[in-house]
């Protein structure tokens, strides 16, 4: 069988469309207020090598159902007037997951050049749980459950 189109032309074709944030530069993205940081890797990532503290957990197979406030499956996070910027493990999933959103309608997204593998080598920090959940604030709800 041949493919009109191979992963990596679509990742490129991406990648031209979408903001590209160096690892570095993300760093400073972390407690930001009017950023949310959104990891789409598979909780079994998240579990085995961590995530970024305070990021958003949102698989990449459910991100579109989760964007779209007409969908049962429906996130409000994503119906904030914030700047959302993706990553993954590498940056491929992340730069697809941003051009998507942004065909969607929201129109302030970027992506982590290089991924979570980029955010470690930056030194950038690392939350390890056990579960891929962010701790319970005292007294509060789960902020990013796991698969919800």
């Amino acid at each position: 069988m041949s493919l009109r189109k191979s992963a990596a032309a679509l990742v490129d074709a991406a990648l031209a469309r979408v903001e590209t944030i160096e690892a570095g530069d993300a760093l400073g993205l972390v407690d930001r207020e009017d950023v949310v940081l959104v990891d789409l890797r598979d909780i079994r990532e998240r579990v085995r090598e961590g995530f970024v503290p305070g990021s958003v957990h949102a698989p990449r197979g459910m991100l579109e159902f989760w964007v779209d406030p007409e969908s049962p499956y429906h996130r409000e996070i994503f119906a904030e007037d914030r700047r959302f910027v993706f990553y993954c493990a590498g940056g491929w999933r992340s730069a697809l997951a941003a051009e998507t959103v942004l065909d969607m309608g929201l129109a302030k997204v970027a992506h982590i050049g290089g991924g979570f593998t980029a955010w470690m080598a930056a030194g950038g920090p690392v939350l390890k749980t056990g579960d891929g959940r962010e701790p319970k604030p005292a007294g509060g709800p789960e902020l990013n459950p796991a698969g919800a």
